[in-house]
């Protein structure tokens, strides 16, 4: 199938979606620009040791036609859940078109993730394979049942990753993958309870390339790199879906950040878009730019939390490239975008991006006037909107409202719009902590706090930090008889960082004898949310 890319530079009042009846990534993507470009580079990888590895489309074809292959042989079939927790290297883009051409529905996840964290995604998506690295094959305490195990460099009792790259791939053929069926799964944090199992069609991974066509730009001649996490739903707009649909390289990088460093990469690899969170670029804009040749980049894009407008202005200056911000989320991948080809507004998350129409609501769900905060609603039917939450029927109705004879899906942020239809981010409905680009659930952070044996309570919330953006703060109730000591507060953040992935420690602790509570019971994190604000003001120490 040719993909329509007549839609490309469409204009807004034009756009009219082109979902087809099925659509394979693997098939209708990868092996389709095989055959139109099969010499030309999709994916250029290095590490910090000095390692570099390429691979043409026509070789990620056939590596993934292979792949695909040792996975059907295996016992994986359409419909099954894998569980693809990789850092950033090859065999992850090899894994995910892999379960693609298969119609098999691979589950990135951080490397990040502890034993508890990889049990309950298993169990609660009721996978069958696991794709992980050697070292990580330890968080799979029961890997017995997993009828698929690979991991690369090989590890007892699982399959060799090199070794399913042989498999024969003689007479395959990628599966007839229906628009609607379930293409893909991202676990992300909600307010209360565990972590959500945001399920997306296949008609998403065809849908996403809206935004590498008004956002990113992405072309044929660019290169790519997205810094983002490979088990971050951005990792698969940015470094995976968008711009390899739009037949761009991508260049992938398997190390720690140091600034300067990135800067060097960016020249050395000729970059032409380059996408960040808003914390690489606090550091960023501190390096001397102006020694900087980055001449190669054309655009620079960032999204998963506000990046300060003082950030773009100076990013801009000493660069002369464009920093341009977008809004998405999970459920939705990216639908507000600001984009080259439209005046930009400091502090504003842009426009709707074609195909998308929303809504500032009440909370009445009934809209409000230009300039007056609200809910932010997008209007559904919208092919980049989610199946909904695996096996969670109901969590998933009550994200859906009827508004003007329209179902509305309820984003949870807070926005303005202002007269001309941008919009401007204003927090959250809920009290997700987003720190860095991660989302953080206070229950998951206070489930972890409450397991040390001198914890009663705990509430986590967000405090402001000038470098991430957002840290976790928790205010805790210590038993009868212990003292609240700063050896006490370092002792239960390295017990929180062994009890679940360490992103989520609480940076900040507050101890407090009691917390503020509703007459049912229900902790007042707004309250103790805005006390962290007012006490950031005088400066907590964060560690």
């Amino acid at each position: 199938m040719k993909i329509p890319f007549m839609t490309w530079r469409s204009t807004h009042s034009a756009f009219a979606w082109e979902v087809p009846q099925t659509f394979n990534f693997g098939r209708d993507v990868v092996d389709d620009w095989a055959r139109r470009r099969p010499q030309s580079l999709c994916l250029v990888w290095q590490n910090d040791k000095g390692t570099e590895r390429r691979f043409t489309w026509a070789e990620m074809s056939a590596l993934t036609d292979r792949f695909a292959s040792a996975l059907a042989a295996a016992g994986i079939a359409k419909g099954d859940r894998v569980i693809v927790m990789l850092p950033r290297i090859p065999e992850w883009h090899i894994a995910m078109v892999g379960c693609a051409k298969i119609g098999a529905i691979p589950i990135p996840c951080i490397e990040m993730l502890t034993e508890k964290d990889v049990a309950y995604r298993v169990d609660h998506a009721g996978a069958v394979g696991a794709i992980t690295t050697r070292a990580a094959t330890a968080k799979f305490a029961d890997a017995a049942r997993l009828k698929l195990r690979i991991a690369v460099d090989g590890a007892p009792g699982w399959d060799d990753f090199a070794g399913a790259l042989e498999a024969d791939a003689t007479g395959f053929s990628c599966d007839d993958t229906s628009s609607e069926d379930p293409a893909i799964i991202y676990y992300t944090s909600g307010s209360t309870g565990l972590p959500k199992g945001v399920t997306h069609a296949a008609r998403g991974l065809y849908a996403w390339r809206v935004s590498g066509w008004y956002w990113q730009d992405f072309r044929e001649t660019d290169r790519v790199w997205c810094t983002a996490d490979t088990g971050w739903s951005k990792a698969g707009t940015s470094i995976l879906f968008a711009p390899w649909t739009c037949g761009s390289c991508v260049y992938f990088f398997d190390g720690r950040f140091e600034p300067k460093d990135r800067l060097r990469r960016i020249t050395e690899n000729a970059i032409t878009v380059f996408c960040a969170a808003a914390t690489e670029f606090r550091h960023l804009i501190n390096e001397d730019l102006e020694a900087c040749d980055l001449s190669c980049v054309r655009l620079t894009v960032s999204a998963g939390e506000s990046v300060n407008p003082d950030v773009v202005t100076r990013w801009q200056a000493a660069t002369g490239c464009k920093l341009i911000e977008a809004y998405g989320q999970t459920e939705t991948l990216m639908t507000v975008a600001n984009h080259e080809h439209m005046a930009i507004r400091l502090g504003s998350m842009g426009r709707p991006l074609p195909g998308t129409v929303v809504a500032i609501l009440d909370e009445r769900h009934h809209p409000v006037p230009p300039g007056v905060v609200g809910q932010l609603a997008i209007r559904l039917p919208n092919p980049q909107m989610m199946l909904g939450y695996w096996r969670e029927p109901e969590r998933t109705a009550a994200t859906i409202i009827r508004h003007e004879g329209h179902d509305y899906f309820l984003t949870g942020d807070q926005a303005r719009m202002d007269e001309d239809g941008y919009l401007f981010y204003e927090g959250r409905t809920d009290d997700i902590i987003s720190s860095a680009g991660y989302r953080i659930g206070p229950m998951e952070v206070e489930n972890a706090i409450v397991e040390h044996p001198g914890v009663l309570e705990a509430a986590a919330v967000a405090a402001p930090d000038a470098e991430r953006g957002e840290i976790v703060k928790a205010y805790v109730v210590l038993k009868a008889g212990v003292s609240p000591t700063d050896a006490l507060a370092a002792e239960i953040q390295e017990h929180v960082k062994r009890s679940t992935a360490p992103y989520k420690y609480p940076r900040a602790i507050a101890f407090v004898a009691t917390l503020p509570k509703t007459a049912t019971g229900k902790v007042l994190r707004r309250v103790l949310k805005a006390e962290a604000y007012a006490a950031a003001r005088s400066g907590p120490r964060t560690t």
